[in-house]
């Protein structure tokens, strides 16, 4: 298949890559503007960040950080994601444990993760354990939330007719409400992975300190700040909307390939 034939069963591609480009025309046009205009500005302009970038791409240290920062994202979200789904089932389908553990649950919601740095720093023997366990409530309340949303909702005429079909307590959680919760489950995981990555920055600009090699792309960005590159800064920031998107796309495509019936009816 030719790029030209790619392109054009696939043109949301090329309306992005021009969105992107008009973004940084328009970007570029601004602060040249007022530099020709006689206003100095500390905004440094698209072709000196991408000046940067071809000299930061070089240099270990800037992939140690894609490499930490996309770990820890990793380990909290699995995590989340392997007691999350089997919790919020938990709660959706036993009266007696949604009783006991949704008051809990819920006052502990509200609480932003990052409020937890502080005490998971005091807790967790290591700064990388701290600053996991901060990514990994970022993103469990999220898949929770949407589970237990997703398993009450389901349509009670199907459990309705698969009961009167003979099917046991097993067999209507494995058929029924387990496929029925998966749109809700993908959606609370692209929401968790979305939050995971607000997160991880925030942690590791907090608690990594004075690691520079390694510290992740948090770290990066604050260490560019404080070293007076702005531009550095910048491919920092880029560095992480790239990753997160990469991040949301695989789930994306995981979960047009485990609900082929859902991207049907969509």
């Amino acid at each position: 298949m030719t790029l030209k034939i790619y392109l054009r069963k696939h043109p949301g591609i090329w309306r992005g890559v021009l969105s992107v480009l008009t973004i940084l025309l328009g970007w570029e046009c601004y602060i040249q503007g007022k530099i020709w205009l006689g206003y100095p500005s500390q905004v440094p302009v698209p072709s000196a960040i991408l000046a940067r970038w071809a000299d930061v791409i070089m240099e270990g240290s800037y992939w140690m950080s894609w490499y930490s920062s996309y770990s820890r994202v990793l380990a909290g979200f699995a995590i989340a994601m392997l007691l999350g789904i089997p919790f919020g089932l938990l709660l959706a389908v036993n009266r007696t444990s949604r009783a006991l553990f949704f008051p809990v649950f819920e006052i502990l919601r509200p609480i932003p993760p990052l409020a937890w740095v502080p005490a998971s720093l005091i807790f967790w023997p290591t700064q990388e354990m701290s600053i996991i366990f901060v990514i990994f409530l970022g993103s469990f309340y999220a898949v929770v939330i949407n589970v237990l949303g997703g398993a009450k909702n389901v349509d009670i005429r199907y459990l309705r007719a698969a009961q009167s079909m003979g099917a046991n307590q097993w067999q209507l959680f494995r058929r029924v409400i387990f496929p029925a919760t998966l749109p809700s489950i993908f959606t609370g995981a692209a929401v968790g992975m979305g939050i995971t990555w607000e997160v991880v920055v925030a942690a590791e600009m907090i608690a990594v300190g004075g690691r520079v090699y390694g510290g992740g792309l948090g770290f990066f960005v604050w260490n560019s700040f404080v070293g007076g590159s702005i531009e550095q800064a910048v491919i920092g920031m880029l560095s992480i909307g790239i990753a997160g998107y990469t991040a949301s796309s695989l789930l994306r495509y995981a979960g047009r390939r485990l609900m082929p019936w859902h991207t049907s009816q969509a």
